[in-house]
């Protein structure tokens, strides 16, 4: 399967779907690392493979017509921008055609919210990001995965780190960022924005 072949017209690519997470099994199912969670959503769909490429995990897809590309930046949550920096230079990519899924404490379980730029919410991630490209009009999906309730000691930073609680349906949030990133891929943000943007 060809994938990334250098020299390609940067204009062959339609969207860089960038899922953040931290690298390592001990991660794997915790609440910062649902945009991971996505992105192997995504490629589980569609047929796409990871191999390693930007620091990270990547993989090529046919999203009707679009050509996609996933990436699972393996930099830690705080050096994301290493990655996905890396991606975008490689794809001569303007700003508005990256679309980060992340996690977001903000936000309710199972929320979603799609939009381009704003603010980066303490979220080290999008930090690192906005710094490497030096500017936050990017596209992002933010994933809501709550915060700790009333009597939970934990700190935010140890909550995100902890994997859902059990009452929480991972695998159908999972399910329904993924269907928002394929309408933003296909129809656009507005679209994507009427139908994901409200409660669940």
């Amino acid at each position: 399967m060809r994938l990334f072949r250098r020299g390609e017209r940067a204009s062959t690519l339609d969207l860089l779907v960038a899922g953040l997470g931290n690298p390592g099994r001990k991660y794997a199912r915790t609440r910062h690392n649902v945009g991971h969670m996505v992105c192997d959503e995504l490629a589980r769909r569609h047929g796409g493979s990871f191999r390693s490429k930007f620091s990270g995990e990547a993989a090529e897809l046919r999203l009707d017509g679009a050509r996609v590309a996933l990436l699972k930046p393996q930099t830690y949550m705080n050096e994301s921008g290493r990655s996905v920096g890396a991606a975008v230079r490689f794809f001569k990519l303007p700003s508005d055609r990256l679309l980060v899924a992340h996690d977001e404490v903000d936000l309710e379980p199972g929320r979603l919210q799609a939009r381009l730029g704003g603010g980066l919410a303490g979220h080290n991630g999008l930090r690192s990001i906005a710094q490497h490209l030096r500017t936050p009009e990017f596209l992002r999906l933010r994933v809501g995965v709550g915060r700790p309730e009333r009597g939970d000691p934990r700190p935010v930073a140890d909550f995100v780190l902890s994997p859902f609680s059990e009452e929480v349906d991972v695998d159908g949030i999972v399910a329904r960022a993924a269907d928002a990133v394929e309408t933003i891929a296909r129809d656009g943000l507005e679209e994507a924005q009427q139908r994901f943007n409200e409660r669940p």
